[in-house]
Parts: C-alpha cells; structure tokens; sequence
C-alpha cells in the first residue's frame, strides 16, 4: 500500500514556489523520508522536479505539463513524484544538478530527474515541453519512455544510478588532500577570468552574461594582492557597465539575475536577493577605492530597492522577485516613449539623452530603459535630476501589477545582506541602514530553536536543521555589525553560532565541514559545499566567517582550526574542475589578513571614518576607547590605550603606531596594493 494519500500534497509546505504548485493534478510530495520510503514501498521510481519561484521556464512547464490533466494521469500512474524548491532545499538540488551535469547534459532550472526507488538519478534533463518542439522530446513521450526502460531494463538502469551515485558522491563529498599556497593559485585564476573577460562591455565574453560575482571578487583580491592594474579596470568596467545595462533596474533600483545577451541589455528580470548581496558588497569596496560618485548612487538605490521591496514583516529580507507580470516577462518593467512622455511631459527629452529605449529584434515587449551609451557619472546636477525623473517613474510603475515575491526569508542570503548593508552603513555614516541590518539580524535569531537556526522561514513556520553556509553566512554578518556598532554581543553571538557549526557539521576527521548537518535524515548523500553557483560556495563563506571571527576574537584555537580548514579545502580544489573561485578567495584572506585596531577618543572618533572609507576584504576593524584595558595584537603584542592611535596587523606583524588620521588613510591606500 503506498505510504502516502493519492492526491497532492504541497498545501501545507512554507516555500512559496512549492505553493504555486499545489492545485496541480499532480501527486506531489515534497522532499522527505515519507516520499522516499513511499518510492521503496512501490518499488516505482521518482520523478523529481526542482525549481524556484521566481524562475521563468518553471512557470511555463507547469502551466504546460503539471497543469495539464493528461500529463498528470501518467506521472501519477508511473511515477512518485517530488517537486523540491531549490533554493529552501539547495543540497538535493546541488546533488541531482551534479547527476544531471555528469550525463553530458547542460544544467539550468527546472530540473526533471528521474530516481531508483532508493533515490539514486539515472537519467534526466531541464524543460521538456509537451509536446515535440524546440529539438525537445514531448514530456509524454518522455515519461513513458522512461518507464518503458524502467520496466525492461531495470539491471542497467540500476546499475547506472549506481555508478552516477558514487560519482557525484566523489564530485560533492570528496576526501581532504594536501593543500597549497592560496596567492599563486588566486594569481593563476585571476589570470584566467581576465582572459575570458569581455575587454568592451565588462564580464565574462559571450552571451547569456551573469554577474557572476565570485569571478569579479577574484579580479579584486588580485589587484589588492598584486597592485594589477589590469584586474583593477576589468573589475571596474564590468561594473560601470553591468550598471548601466538594462539588467540594472534604473527606475526602482535593484539587479536582475542576468542578461539574456552580450550587452547587459535585456535582463532575465527576476531579482535575487543573493545577486543584490553580493552587488553592495563589491561596490562598497570599488567605491573606497576610486571614490566615484556613481557607484555611491547605486548603492543607494540598491540598498532603497531591498528596504523598499524586499523586506518582509519582522525587517528581515525576502528572497527573489519574479521575472513575471501579467503573464509577460518584465511587463512591470518596461516603458515606452509615450508612457514616459505621459509622466515626464518637457523633462523628456532631457531625460532621454542620458537614457535610451531599445526593442532588439528578438524582443517582443516594450522597450528597455537603459544608459549604455553613458555609463560615466554625469555630474551632480544632471544625476540628481534625472533621478527626480526616475522617481516619477517609479511612482507610476507602482500602480503597475507587480511580479510575485517569494517572501520565504533564507538564512544564508540574509546573512550576506546584513553584512553587506552594514558595511555600507558604516562607510556613509547611515544610521538608518544600521538599524536596518540589526533589524534583519535580529529577527534571523529570533528564529532559532535549541541554539539552532533555522534555513528558511515563512509565516512563522521554519525548515530546520540549517546549512553550514546559514551559520557561515550569519557569522559573517554578527562580525560586520560588530565592526559597525562595537557592541560585543554581535561577537559573541558569532562565537556561539561557531560552536553549533562545529558541533552538527564537522567532518569525520574535524577537518572540515559537511552541508548539512548530521541530524538531517532525508538526505541521500551528505555534501561538503564546495562548489561556488551564483554565490561563494558554502566552505567558502564559513573559511571567511571564520577569518573574521579569528581576527577579532583573538581566540588562537579558531585561527588553528581555521589554518586546518583552509589548507584541506584547498587540497579538495585540485580535484574539482571548476567552482573553486570562493575557496581560494577565502584561503587569501586566512592567508593574509589584516586587522586594524583603533583607540579613540570618547568625545570624537579620529581613526574609524578614516577606516570606514576605505573597506578592504582582507581587514577586520576594531575600536576602542581611551582609557580601556590594553588591547592584544596578532602575534602576542599589547599596547596601551592611553592616547587615540591606530594599529595595523598584517598577519602577526603590526606596523607602529599611527597618530594621525591622514597617515592612517596613506597607509591603507599603500598596503591595498
């Protein structure tokens, strides 16, 4: 008998993309081990499909194929099946994407792959419409083929999830080697990510063109490592460019999570948060250095768009916007010249000879707004009024129906939100944006249970146990706000979410970390989190959560540990063919970090805005008052807080004191080369 009803079970499920979908004819189950054990009762395989809310191509083939009566008929006879939200469930579709990926396929969302009853993927693809077209089988054709073969040729079928199993189990879980040194390994990437950058329009050559931020950061850390100035400009560019393409929402603020062509021109128009995370972050550190008026202004905007638009009840932030309205791509986007005309009246054509309306020809909507033709700063005249002019238009596009949001709040993306907008409070003195992290902070641990967080949040329900990347992540963001506050409960918060880390996560060896955790019983194979997607890689963000949390704890056991994660973590990269950006980014920072500890005055600080300008990835920053016990340096040294001084530390050696902030500024701007 099967374990579970015979009707579709998602209704109750919190992730907004699982609810899109629970009025499908289809017997849904979500991921669990009620699902699988009901795969093992009927012997029957699964048919898994996994998506996101705001993914384009998953609204089609469900408005195509699991809305479809016919369809359902024959995935319910043939097949049980679970439909997983990839981003609440990121290690199952971490793992089946490796599946789909070792079969020559190319991957990409929605994924359809087809399990052994015990779990193990055999075959699969991404959207398969319903009927033949495209070059694509229909999914008819397709589920009975799949069966078919099941039922004939159920040895080699078995016999090939097997070998799949245990070769995505060597790709995602491998052994620790030995590892080697991070700076020629992020000298030697660098090198390569600037051979494959687009020298005219900035980011990797070709089309579609992602931001893909851990390549960028990679090009940074390797102008700040090497004084590159090649690197330096790519980076820059790639930004100047990104940011005044139409995949940047002028009008709102806010990036989409790619463009579908060569120019940054017509955007994929869902937002991520994680893409908007990231963004601020890299734009905090370019805007130290070059000082340039239009990265300030984006992050502004940017840093509007998520307190505007993404922030849910309790201040934390939601996940993605989607890409559609109305049943259209961006139709909430987009303008034509009479709709702006009708807001702007004689503003128009001011307004048009910095931005510009394109319909390439293979785009079917309205036209794109966008300012590729002026990417540089205008001046603080013009920009201040053509943002009046932008916010005319986002008054009226208000009144617009708006794309769906998936409101479920993810601790890892939350993380890097935090501690990106607090850092961008700290270097433009923005109280409000302070309070906003906190808030979001906050409210990420009220969510905990037993010490535990939580992955996702929705509606008051919460999917635990977390990922190692939600603690990295949180880590991260507890150490940013304490470098922005002072206050020591931030540090200490970091210090005991360490100790959960380590506590459900640790390897076997304690020589690194796994995904999940070690209560987590639905899962077919226990992953490390190695492999970078659109974001750093889970191993990662908790090398640099730990970086940070080492430099300004002072505990030498976190910095002993971290040197035995890092070095294992880099030996793993040797192993793998690509996603290893974030891991050598990380093993920089544990290779060479700077501290700088600053003692000021109670009436008025000298030193921190001096340090607050100029951010750098490798230093962790650390205030203190006059008159306070002595502070303790890396590499065993104390020095007294009688006088407002600065200390700057890099690894165990520190540089003597500095007394004026005007040094302390020449001396940052040096050793950031």
């Amino acid at each position: 008998m099967p374990v579970l009803p015979e009707k579709n079970l998602l209704g109750e499920e919190t992730s907004p993309y699982l609810l899109q979908h629970k009025d499908n004819p289809v017997h849904w189950r979500p991921w669990s081990k009620a699902a699988l054990d009901e795969a093992r009762e009927l012997n029957r395989p699964i048919l898994l499909s996994v998506g996101y809310a705001a993914c384009h191509w998953c609204h089609v083939m469900a408005h195509e194929s699991f809305e479809n009566d016919q369809v359902a008929d024959v995935m319910n006879r043939l097949f049980v099946n679970i439909k997983v939200d990839r981003e609440e469930r990121p290690e199952i579709d971490q793992i089946y994407m490796a599946a789909l990926s070792a079969t020559g396929e190319q991957g990409g969302w929605p994924l359809t792959m087809f399990l052994s009853p015990d779990g193990k993927p055999f075959w699969g693809g991404t959207y398969f419409p319903p009927q033949q077209r495209y070059g694509r089988p229909g999914f008819i054709e397709v589920l009975n083929a799949v069966h078919t073969a099941w039922l004939e040729k159920n040895r080699d079928l078995s016999g090939s999830a097997e070998r799949l199993h245990d070769h995505v189990k060597a790709r995602l879980s491998p052994p620790s080697a030995e590892g080697f040194d991070p700076q020629s390994a992020v000298t030697d990437l660098a090198e390569r990510i600037h051979g494959m950058i687009d020298q005219d329009m900035g980011g990797l050559r070709g089309a579609p063109k992602f931001p893909n931020m851990p390549f960028i950061q990679i090009l940074w850390l390797s102008w700040l490592q090497t004084g590159n100035q090649s690197h330096r400009d790519s980076v820059i560019t790639s930004l100047k460019r990104m940011l005044s393409g139409g995949i940047y929402d002028h009008v709102g603020g806010g990036l989409a999570r790619y463009s579908t062509d060569a120019n940054w021109l017509v955007p994929h128009f869902e937002k991520m948060l994680y893409d908007n995370a990231q963004l601020l972050r890299l734009l905090s550190w370019v805007f130290g250095e070059t000082e340039d008026e239009l990265f300030r202004i984006r992050i502004e905007e940017v840093i509007n768009f998520l307190l505007r638009d993404m922030r849910v009840n309790g201040g934390a932030f939601a996940s993605s916007l989607d890409a559609d309205s109305e049943g259209a791509e961006g139709k909430a986007y987009l303008w034509s010249r009479l709709q702006i005309e009708a807001v702007l009246g004689s503003r128009t054509e001011a307004f048009l000879s910095t931005f510009e309306l394109t319909k390439p020809d293979d785009w079917h909507g309205d036209p794109v707004l966008h300012r590729l033709a002026h990417p540089e700063f205008q001046g603080t005249d013009t920009e201040n009024a053509l943002r009046n002019d932008l916010n005319a238009l986002l008054s009226t596009r208000a009144g617009r129906i708006q794309p769906g949001r998936d409101d479920k709040v993810l601790v890892d993306w939350n993380g890097l939100a935090i501690a990106a907008i607090a850092n961008c409070a700290r270097q433009f003195q923005r109280q409000d944006w302070l309070d906003a992290a906190k808030a979001a902070f906050h409210f990420v641990c009220e969510s905990m249970e037993s010490r535990r967080l939580p992955h996702s949040i929705r509606l008051g329900k919460r999917l635990f146990p977390a990922l190692s990347s939600d603690y990295a992540a949180m880590i991260s963001a507890a150490t940013a706000l304490y470098q922005a506050t002072r206050k020591r409960g931030f540090l200490d918060q970091a210090s005991e979410w360490f100790e959960t880390l380590k506590s459900w996560n640790a390897d076997e060896e304690n020589a690194g970390f796994y995904l999940t955790s070690s209560d987590a019983s639905d899962v077919p194979l226990r992953i490390r989190g190695d492999v970078d997607e659109a974001m750093p890689s889970a191993t990662a963000l908790i090398i640099e959560a730990m970086c940070g949390l080492a430099a300004l704890s002072g505990d030498d056991k976190v910095e002993e540990y971290l040197s035995i994660i890092t070095e294992r973590a880099l030996g793993r990269t040797r192993s793998q063919a690509y996603g290893q950006a974030g891991i050598i980014f990380s093993a920089v920072l544990a290779a060479s970090p700077m501290k700088l500890a600053m003692v000021e005055a109670e009436e008025e600080d000298l030193f921190v805005p001096v340090a607050n300008r100029i951010l750098d990835p490798r230093r962790w920053d650390e205030a203190f008052h006059v008159g306070e016990p002595p502070i303790h340096l890396p590499g065993g040294v104390s020095v007294p807080t009688e006088a407002p001084a600065a200390y700057l530390c890099m690894g165990r050696t520190c540089l003597p004191a500095i007394k004026e902030p005007a040094v302390l500024q020449r001396v940052l701007k040096e050793h950031g080369v």
